[in-house]
């Protein structure tokens, strides 16, 4: 008997839609550049829809952020959705508004893919799905880098020609507003600006005119109350004279957009009668020559509070300690507190010898290092370092009467308890 052989008609499964996204950014908040995201996000949105086998999940934006900076809001919302299986496609107009920095599109375009999704660059053409996606990004990402490098270096030539002629490119300052392009002074916070100066010209320290500001209802330029590091800036802000010092900082590189404090890296440019002062001049001076001697007669007061945790051991990274001798305190490390000479040999510093040392620096002290051979290390706020030698007092040098008294009385008691003991 002939098999019987039958064709089974199979039917095709209907192609699931795709979800699809897109991703829009610029990097300038000017109404142009705004006008221009608007137009990108309408134009994706109708892109999508109207395509077949397609199902639209949003169009994410990011408005006036570079690309080269991965906190951005809208941008981390898409990954996430992405993660979550939101989406299966992202299209984005070029590869600079995906991300210049190209470890970060590299590494974003890979865990995309891990996850099965496909990045679309309209302006390159490229599918990262695909197998040739990859080596094309590596090449173009690079000169996308490189384009971001060539506009910031061209942003910084600027800025710093600016500031050689005396030009700030940015003024916001509490005291000041800008009407038609032209600084002048706000009347109604010049005054409190004016207040915070003579109180402390006639002595009240920060944090006593924080106290009188608060019961007086005036509120710093965030809405929240005096702060003494806020008056402290305020106080040191040379701009309340009608003057500038320009380039105080700098941007140390185009990718994380770091701010660090110019310490000597670039040089700063003093600018005179830039805009009207509220402060005078003389004035200003008094309150920064009274700051270096508050500065100075109050800074390490307290040994124990204001020592602690700063004071370090040059051979083992251990913290000193404070510790009481004969009455008299000294520092040592932690490490041979804990563990014996065996474990750390490094010398102790007498208390006194160490306040001498401080008192001496003018600026905030934020690390002191006890190193070998009798040499202090003081690591300022600036990062300033400033190195230090001192003199081991000798045994008889360091003993003060009361610690010879102290001694005396101490040996006498062991001599009579010695006696009294042989008697019985």
């Amino acid at each position: 008997m002939p098999r019987i052989i039958k064709t089974v008609q199979l039917q095709p499964k209907p192609e699931r839609l795709l979800n699809v996204a897109a991703y829009a950014r610029v990097s300038s908040g000017k109404d142009a550049m705004l006008h221009s995201l608007s137009a990108q996000v309408s134009f994706y949105s109708c892109m999508i829809q109207n395509h077949k086998g397609w199902n639209y999940v949003g169009v994410y934006s990011d408005e006036a952020i570079t690309g080269t900076k991965e906190a951005r809001e809208n941008f981390q919302r898409l990954l996430n959705d992405c993660r979550n299986g939101k989406i299966d496609l992202v299209i984005t107009k070029s590869i600079s508004r995906f991300a210049r920095n190209t470890v970060t599109l590299l590494k974003t375009v890979r865990e995309l893919k891990e996850l099965g999704v496909d990045v679309y660059f309209e302006e390159q053409n490229i599918h990262t799905i695909s197998a040739e996606g990859e080596l094309m990004l590596t090449v173009l990402a690079s000169y996308a880098q490189e384009e971001s490098l060539s506009v910031s270096e061209n942003c910084k030539w600027k800025i710093r020609k600016n500031f050689e002629n005396g030009i700030s490119n940015t003024f916001s300052l509490y005291g000041y507003e800008k009407i038609d392009g032209k600084i002048v002074i706000n009347e109604s916070e010049a005054q409190v600006v004016r207040y915070i100066f003579s109180l402390y010209l006639s002595g009240i320290g920060t944090t006593k005119i924080s106290k009188i500001l608060k019961n007086e209802n005036i509120s710093s330029p965030c809405g929240s109350s005096w702060s003494a590091a806020a008056l402290r800036e305020t106080l040191k802000n040379e701009k309340y004279t009608g003057n500038m010092m320009l380039q105080k900082y700098y941007s140390k590189d185009h990718l994380s957009k770091r701010t660090l404090k110019n310490n000597g890296v670039l040089p700063k440019y003093y600018a005179e009668d830039t805009h009207p002062a509220i402060i005078s001049q003389s004035d200003f001076d008094k309150v920064q020559i009274l700051f270096a001697k508050r500065t100075k007669d109050t800074i390490f007061k307290r040994y124990d509070y204001d020592f602690k945790s700063i004071v370090f051991c040059g051979c083992c990274g251990w913290r000193y300690r404070r510790k009481k001798n004969y009455k008299k305190y000294v520092w040592r490390c932690g490490n041979s507190c804990n563990n014996g000479k065996d474990a750390c040999a490094a010398k102790q510093i007498p208390e006194d010898i160490l306040y001498a040392l401080a008192k001496d620096i003018n600026g905030d002290i934020e690390k002191i290092t006890i190193l070998p051979n009798n040499e202090v290390r003081f690591v300022l706020s600036d990062k300033t370092e400033i190195l230090k030698h001192w003199m081991q007092p000798s045994r008889a040098e360091s003993w003060t009467d009361e610690m010879k008294l102290e001694a005396s009385r101490a040996s006498g008691e062991r001599s009579k308890n010695y006696a009294d003991r042989n008697k019985n």
